[in-house]
């Protein structure tokens, strides 16, 4: 094993790292790959990138075996530019600030890492876990450009990409991680696509950990308060095999209860947000919420889960007064909050698993519950 003492300079960050293999320390010279800039949401992987090929990046990236992904994998749902994308991208800063607790399981986990590895954190979010183990070398992303803003001012090395579209060479990395991204993902393609890609980008024998929301809460009246996306919701926004129908109609979303997964904060409220369409009510959405059966809650898995962005904060102007404006958010005068809702697919216990049980190189060595969250460790063959 070859021993590298390296300097890494990208955006004048002076840092040294032990690397432990002479191919990462070459990608690690080649300032393009650290080039970031927050308008860029697809990013290539060609091996011999300049700062121009990124500006002209393509969204079809190659895959391990010469594979291209599939359009319908590439091509993002509304639902998640919508419900996702504008969404954190609208409430960064307050996001950030709730987001400073480090999951005991995800801490062992980085830990328990050789010194020098290289990690990839895909969905990095406010990049809480970069650099948190001193002894391995961490590279972020996110589809948020403000979160990524974010990270760059704490002087981590990060960029912009889609997780269903890593900007990595094959077998770059030698661990990843992909915390509480999943299930902001609204299909099983794009959820396995994502799985793929965090196995193509580490070596032989790297490990990748994956958190998502559980449908098991260990509070269980919580999914009572979050509101369902009922099934012609399902239909129309989360299978996008088949053509919408209803258009720019109306949708029916709840503000509704939420615990902060690190503060354990219980945010409240208590009203509904209908959106109209030509100032006419859309009976349909909801006469289809109302009507759920007790079989169809229990199998539930599609949710709108509230964020609530306190009037004094900064935020509030900008992004926000046109979200209100266009009635993509509401405010809540008696809390004295904007009220965002954020698309989730809940987790149901073995899902995880049946999604890596197609990618034939890759093995579950870890599975556990945690903190109402379902994880999987997988090491790649």
């Amino acid at each position: 094993m070859i021993q590298v003492f390296l300097g890494i300079t990208a955006r004048n960050l002076h840092r040294a790292t032990y690397v432990s293999n002479l191919y990462y320390s070459l990608g690690f010279r080649h300032k393009e790959f650290f080039f970031w800039k927050p308008t860029y949401r697809h990013i290539s992987t060609n091996n011999s990138m300049r700062p121009n090929d990124l500006i002209e990046a393509q969204d079809t990236v190659p895959a391990e075996g010469n594979r291209i992904c599939s359009s319908s994998v590439q091509s993002t749902p509304d639902i998640e530019k919508k419900y996702v994308h504008r969404v954190y991208d609208a409430i960064a800063p307050h996001f950030s600030a709730t987001r400073f607790a480090k999951w005991p399981k995800v801490a062992g986990f980085l830990n328990s890492l050789k010194p020098g590895s290289v990690v990839l954190d895909a969905g990095c979010g406010n990049g809480k876990y970069l650099g948190f183990n001193p002894d391995c070398f961490f590279i972020g992303c996110d589809i948020s450009p403000p979160l990524i803003e974010i990270c760059a001012g704490r002087g981590h090395e990060v960029l912009v990409a889609d997780a269903v579209n890593l900007p990595y060479r094959d077998n770059f990395g030698d661990a990843a991680i992909s915390i509480a991204v999943l299930h902001h993902l609204s299909t099983d393609d794009r959820r396995r696509k994502a799985i793929e890609e965090l196995i193509r980008v580490v070596r032989r024998g790297g490990l990748v950990l994956i958190t998502v929301w559980a449908r098991e809460q260990e509070d269980k009246s919580l999914l009572n308060k979050w509101t369902p996306l009922c099934e012609k919701y399902n239909e129309e926004w989360v299978d996008q095999s088949r053509p919408p129908v209803r258009g720019q109609s109306a949708t029916l979303l709840e503000s509704i209860a939420e615990t902060d997964e690190d503060a354990g904060v219980m945010k409240q409220a208590d009203d509904r947000l209908t959106k109209c369409h030509d100032g006419v009510e859309d009976k349909t959405i909801i006469a289809c919420s109302d009507s759920n059966t007790d079989e169809n809650e229990k199998n539930q898995q599609e949710y709108f889960v509230p964020w609530h962005l306190p009037f004094h904060r900064a935020e509030i102007g900008g992004a926000s007064a046109a979200a209100l404006e266009n009635g993509f958010a509401k405010k809540d005068e008696k809390k004295g909050t904007v009220v965002y809702n954020r698309y989730y697919h809940v987790f149901v216990e073995g899902e995880l698993q049946r999604l890596v049980s197609g990618i034939k190189n890759a093995a579950i060595v870890d599975q556990f519950y945690d903190k109402s969250n379902w994880c999987i460790v997988l090491e790649k063959l």
